[in-house]
């Protein structure tokens, strides 16, 4: 089945631009578009795409609050987002990823960055662009140093192997593919480790890990 898609930006070029993008790949459908936060949460309640693609600054609503209702910690159902901008700002990102995002991409990553993207947005991993991702976690752990909670249980050796390779920004898919296993076995291992860390998606557990010289 088609991963649907749906594409909001204000500017009618860059969208339009996106939408042709996304709309010519095999697997992913583009099923609606909107052109400022307010419609673009009125379009995804209504046609609840497997992805929403949104950009950051935007009229009616910002690309942060619409990623905070349809994806936020609050939300019982909560929406794949990919935030994406021109605008190379750490407070932009961090922001993005507390409201739930799922993926942020600055606009020149290129197409295949960006179908990357909306591919481990709707297999529930998160992908954020390469060169932001060391300056995001050195973000985070000069704003939060403290020592690293224990473990509720042991790490077993796997789950270190996994965890060592989504710190350095793997996919499920690639980490399946390096340790030769199932794609369900890493999403098994994934889920575990954030039971035994304590934390809620995989930028705290990529945080962790470097917090504890796992990496």
């Amino acid at each position: 089945m088609s991963i649907r898609v749906v594409v909001a930006d204000d500017q009618d070029l860059v969208r339009i631009g996106l939408v042709m993008i996304l709309g010519a790949q095999p697997g992913i459908e583009v099923i609606g578009e909107a052109a400022d936060g307010i419609q673009a949460l009125e379009v995804c309640t209504r046609l609840r795409p497997d992805v929403l693609l949104v950009d950051i600054r935007m009229p009616g609503l910002d690309g942060i609050e619409v990623t905070r209702r349809l994806a936020g910690p609050q939300v019982t159902d909560p929406m794949a987002v990919v935030v994406i901008t021109t605008f190379d700002v750490d407070e932009y990102l961090l922001g993005a990823l507390r409201a739930g995002a799922r993926g942020f991409l600055l606009k020149d990553a290129g197409p295949d960055l960006l179908v990357q993207a909306v591919h481990a947005a709707a297999n529930g991993d998160a992908l954020i662009a390469p060169n932001v991702t060391r300056r995001l976690l050195a973000s985070l752990l000069d704003r939060a140093p403290e020592r690293p909670t224990q473990p509720i249980d042991p790490l077993t050796e796997r789950e270190e192997e996994v965890l060592a390779l989504l710190a350095r920004g793997r996919t499920n898919a690639e980490i399946a593919a390096e340790l030769f296993i199932g794609l369900s076995t890493v999403k098994s291992h994934v889920a575990s480790l954030m039971a035994k860390l304590g934390v809620r998606n995989r930028v705290e557990i990529a945080m962790w890990a470097y917090r504890a010289k796992r990496v």
